[in-house]
C-alpha cells in the first residue's frame, strides 16, 4: 500500500467497498422487482449508485473503526463490520411471499459473490500489467486483494442465521409458521448478539471457513490458483 499515493489508497479501500456495499442493496431490489414488488425501485434502490445505500454511520464510520480495531479484538486479521440503509420490500406484493422473501435475502450475498469473482479477475489483470504498467498494475491489484476480501465477508456474515441479516431472513422463510413467528420476535437482539460474538472472537472464528473458502473459489473461477 505504501508503493500507492494517497489518492489510490483511498480508492484502493473504497471503492470495493462502496461497490461491495450497493451491488448486495441493489440485488435485493433488483430481485424484488422481477418477483413482483417495485418499491424499492420506484424508490431509486435498484442502481449502482452508491448514494442512494449509504448510511453515514453504518457505511462510513463503524467500518472504518471496525478495520482499524477489531484486529486486537479478534487477535488475528482485521474485520469489517457495517451495513447500508435496508432495501424496502413488501411481501404482500410478491406471488409466493415466503419463498420470494428468501429469494430476494439471498440475492445480496450472492451479488457479493459475483463482486468477488470481478475483484479476482482485477487482481489477475493487475499482475499480468506489473512489469510494464505498474502505475496500473498497483491499484488494480490491491483493489482487488480488497475487494475479494470485503466481499467475501459481506457474504458469509450476511448468511448467518441471525436476524436481521439475511441468513436470519431465509431461514425465517424456511421454517414452518409458527417457529418462524417466534423466531422473528429474536430480530431486536440480533446485532448485540453479532457485536458479542464480534468481541466474544467467535465470529471470526465462525465465519474464517466460509471467508476463506469465498477467496479461493473466487481465485480459481479466474485462474489465479
Amino acid at each position: 500500500m505504501n508503493d500507492l499515493t494517497t489518492i489510490q489508497q483511498i480508492a484502493v479501500l473504497a471503492l470495493p467497498l462502496l461497490f461491495a456495499i450497493t451491488a448486495h442493496e441493489a440485488a435485493h431490489g433488483w430481485v424484488a422487482k422481477i418477483l413482483g414488488d417495485s418499491t424499492a425501485s420506484m424508490l431509486g434502490r435498484v442502481t449502482f449508485n452508491p448514494l442512494r445505500h449509504i448510511d453515514p454511520i453504518g457505511t462510513i464510520l463503524v467500518p472504518i473503526v471496525m478495520y482499524v480495531s477489531s484486529s486486537m479484538l479478534t487477535g488475528g486479521q482485521p474485520f469489517l463490520f457495517g451495513w447500508a440503509k435496508p432495501v424496502p420490500v413488501d411481501w404482500r406484493n410478491l406471488g409466493n411471499p415466503r419463498r420470494d422473501m428468501a429469494l430476494v435475502a439471498l440475492a445480496g450475498p450472492m451479488a457479493n459473490l459475483i463482486m468477488a469473482i470481478f475483484w479476482a479477475l482485477m487482481l489477475k489483470i493487475g499482475v499480468s500489467l506489473e512489469s510494464g504498467l505498474a502505475w496500473i498494475a498497483l491499484p488494480l491489484y490491491y483493489m482487488g486483494i480488497f475487494g475479494i476480501f470485503i466481499n467475501s465477508i459481506l457474504m458469509i456474515l450476511n448468511l448467518l442465521p441471525i436476524l436481521p441479516l439475511d441468513g436470519g431472513r431465509i431461514l425465517t422463510s424456511m421454517l414452518p409458521p409458527r417457529l418462524a413467528m417466534n423466531y422473528a420476535k429474536l430480530e431486536p437482539w440480533g446485532l448485540v448478539i453479532v457485536i458479542a460474538l464480534l468481541v466474544s472472537g467467535l465470529l471470526g472464528t465462525i465465519l474464517t471457513p466460509g471467508i476463506k473458502f469465498v477467496q479461493t473459489l473466487s481465485a480459481t473461477l479466474v485462474g489465479l490458483n
